[in-house]
């Protein structure tokens, strides 16, 4: 009788032999143990070759991602910031006419400086087509939403240099055409305090670290910067404009233009989307389960046949796009400036 656990599998000549002895160790040389077959090199390359495919696919999805699709979620959270705006000041949206000349512009005064990531203007650049609404901050977050107003500057329309930062490739990139603006370009911006019309007046390119471009100055400026070259963060675009004409809105009175309001802070370095405000151990996890659901999937896919093998592979990878846009969310913020 043949221990308990022992098991053999036929030979050569086809002929089944069961030893007696397979317990103790004494092996007939008729009579093989059936180990566990080793992984063959076939094998092993298929599901390499698998591997690099759905890293192909990811890298191949995370490129249009960054590139346009970012601009989902800004776009829907422009919407609620013009709501907000809107809000704020309804009749700010058409004060009266602007035409710069008959008078000498007026600014609008000092104000408290508002909340991080709070609409503070709309900003209108016709000729690139651009209206969006700036926000508070220029930390990953707030230019995820839209142009960033740097903190350590005045408000548009008030005194001084005011600047705003956006990206140039992402989240709806609405400073993409930068480069496009030349000397007497109109920039129009719409406060609470109320309108603003400002002429681009010259262009530059400096070095991350020039922060003497969003310093104060002796009339009222604004300066819009962003990453350059396109697709890189090495320098940064400069447009600046001068203030030619403004209308206040009832609830502001009308102010002179006044000294340059000194900044808030200091910047070390011209904003771009700082790195690393994103969440390691989440894009770990989301990359995880990327890779989870597409193992069940691939598993499931290949145990099914006909109709069944067809549904399969649809819900699996609509659910799986679904977490790999998760991943792309929490990896995108990790990346170096996401220009």
């Amino acid at each position: 009788m043949t221990s308990r656990g022992a098991r053999c599998i036929d030979t050569d000549d086809g002929e089944a032999y069961r030893s007696k002895d397979v317990g103790l160790g004494r092996l007939s040389n008729r009579c093989v143990p059936r180990y566990a077959a080793p992984v063959s090199l076939t094998t092993l390359r298929v599901t390499i070759g698998r591997i690099v495919l759905v890293a192909g696919v990811l890298v191949l999805l995370f490129i249009p991602y960054l590139l346009w699709g970012t601009g989902l979620s800004t776009a829907q959270t422009q919407d609620h910031l013009r709501s907000e705006l809107a809000s704020q000041a309804p009749a700010v949206r058409s004060p009266g006419p602007l035409r710069p000349g008959l008078a000498p512009p007026v600014v609008a005064p000092p104000t408290t400086p508002p909340a991080t990531g709070a609409p503070v203007a709309e900003l209108m650049i016709p000729n690139i087509g651009l209206s969006m609404v700036v926000v508070e901050g220029t930390g990953t977050e707030q230019l995820r939403a839209g142009p960033g107003h740097y903190p350590n500057t005045p408000l548009p329309g008030e005194a001084g240099n005011s600047a705003i930062a956006g990206h140039r490739t992402t989240y709806l990139h609405p400073f993409g055409d930068l480069d496009r603006l030349v000397a007497g370009d109109r920039i129009t911006v719409a406060t609470t305090q109320g309108l603003f019309l400002y002429a681009v007046s010259s262009s530059e390119v400096v070095s991350p670290t020039d922060v003497a471009v969003v310093g104060p100055t002796p009339t009222p400026t604004l300066t819009l910067t962003t990453c350059n070259p396109r697709y890189s963060a090495r320098t940064r675009l400069i447009v600046h404009a001068h203030l030619v004409a403004s209308v206040l809105s009832g609830s502001a009175p009308p102010n002179s233009p006044a000294a340059p309001v000194l900044p808030r802070s200091n910047s070390a370095e011209l904003s771009a989307a700082t790195p690393a405000e994103g969440s390691v151990g989440g894009a770990i996890a989301w990359g995880a389960a990327v890779a989870v659901l597409i193992t069940i999937v691939w598993w499931l896919a290949l145990r099914v046949r006909g109709a069944r093998r067809v549904a399969v592979v649809i819900i699996g990878l609509a659910a799986w796009l679904a977490v790999v846009l998760g991943f792309f969310q929490a990896l995108a913020p990790l990346l170096p400036a996401s220009f």
